[in-house]
């Protein structure tokens, strides 16, 4: 008996060395797979190549009747398989102080920063350090609303309320600093003790709105011990060589370290000053430049940052379709259409900030347009779009069922 006994316990104890072994085997690919060599960055620089005397002449056009006719403030960028078609830095950086834009400009990327964050919550779900399926009570005991989980905070389906309007209400009733930058962790903390009501119950129906990000950049920190930006720079930007590419709060900078201002209500004369509500990240906060994001698509597509099976979950809409084709998935708007290209997107609106980051995944096109002037300029891409056979990224081109009206507010 005694020797059976041992015979089991020796069987069992090798099983679980070589499971082990094999588990550290596979994060030891995994890491080493992250890990950039001088050939990537050989690539990236071919990649990033740009001759303006042989930029495409029908987008040049295009993009300066939208600068004349539209008020275009801003950098835009057009790439497909690989090679950059055309690029322009357009108008002023900072026009108080007639700065000029240039293609290296850092615009917060406002709500485009959701690709990141999901981007990151997929790495930790692939590393076994969370899932889809936990609880926000299971990071934050003290979370006030029941049945939210990880999934639903991605899919914009937790029903919570805005974070934004909840939190400046409160410090303008107060009178708080409006200058020092609130946390992640200072805004969860706000909501355990004032308990706002949500918008509706989870996974009722979806419901854009920044709380479900910054929530996510709060389990980003508290899973991983980091800070977002700490990690955001260690897993996402480094491994995809964007150097370009940083997380900026008001919790950790005075002054916001870029020379790119907001401008808002289609006017120069409205630049808009960081204050506590540019201290929350996840939802926004992370500054980027178009060819930084060349990069981000092009290491989504290769695999360096995620496996095959995440992207297909990120980008499979979990929600009814907004006018028959417009989804949103795990961090990524969508287009979805039979017979149509796949298109994966993401806007942005934020303190003067006005983008929208474009990835046609069939074609393989990416079109940037990030803007420091708030206008309805980028409402006229459709003829850019149909140039390359693309479906118009543009949901009120389209007629069907989904969501209820002004729920899907950047």
């Amino acid at each position: 008996m005694n020797f059976r006994y041992i015979c089991s316990a020796l069987a069992l104890s090798v099983t679980l060395l070589t499971a082990c072994s094999s588990k550290k085997s596979e994060e030891k690919k995994a890491a080493e797979k992250k890990i950039r060599t001088k050939d990537d960055d050989k690539a990236d620089s071919l990649l990033l190549v740009y001759n303006p005397q042989k930029g495409d002449k029908w987008i040049a056009d295009f993009v300066d009747n939208l600068h004349r006719k539209f008020n275009f403030n801003g950098n835009m960028l057009v790439a497909k398989d690989g090679k950059i078609l055309y690029e322009k830095a357009v108008g002023w950086a900072d026009y108080l102080h007639r700065d000029s834009l240039t293609i290296n400009s850092e615009f917060e990327l406002a709500s485009i920063t959701k690709t990141f964050t999901g981007t990151a919550i997929m790495q930790l779900v692939e590393a076994g350090k969370l899932s889809l399926n936990d609880n926000v009570k299971k990071f934050y005991p003290n979370f006030p609303y029941e049945g939210i989980s990880v999934k639903l905070l991605l899919s914009h389906r937790s029903g919570m309320m805005n974070y934004v309007y909840f939190i400046d209400d409160i410090w303008r009733k107060e009178k708080r600093n409006m200058k020092k930058g609130v946390t992640n962790q200072e805004v969860m903390n706000v909501i355990a003790e004032r308990k706002p009501n949500p918008y509706t119950k989870p996974d009722n129906r979806f419901h854009y709105n920044n709380s479900n990000f910054m929530v996510l950049g709060a389990i980003i920190e508290k899973v991983t011990g980091q800070r977002y930006s700490q990690y955001m720079m260690e897993h996402v930007f480094k491994p995809a060589g964007l150097k370009h590419t940083h997380v900026y709060s008001t919790t950790e900078y005075e002054k916001i370290p870029v020379d790119v201002v907001g401008h808002d209500r289609n006017s120069f004369r409205y630049s808009v000053a960081q204050n506590f509500l540019d201290g929350p990240v996840g939802d926004k906060g992370i500054y980027s430049t178009v060819h930084d994001l060349v990069l981000f698509d092009k290491y989504l597509k290769n695999g360096r940052l995620l496996t095959k099976n995440s992207l297909d979950s990120a980008y499979l809409g979990r929600n009814k379709p907004i006018n028959g084709h417009f989804n949103y998935g795990y961090g990524w708007r969508m287009f979805d259409g039979e017979k149509m290209d796949k298109v994966v997107y993401h806007t942005g609106w934020w303190h003067g900030f006005r983008h929208i980051y474009v990835r046609d995944l069939n074609k393989n096109i990416v079109i940037i347009f990030l803007g420091n002037l708030t206008n309805g300029s980028l409402m006229h891409l459709d003829e850019l779009y149909k140039h390359f056979n693309m479906p118009v990224i543009r949901k009120g081109a389209y007629h069907g069922n989904g969501s209820l009206p002004g729920s899907d507010e950047d």
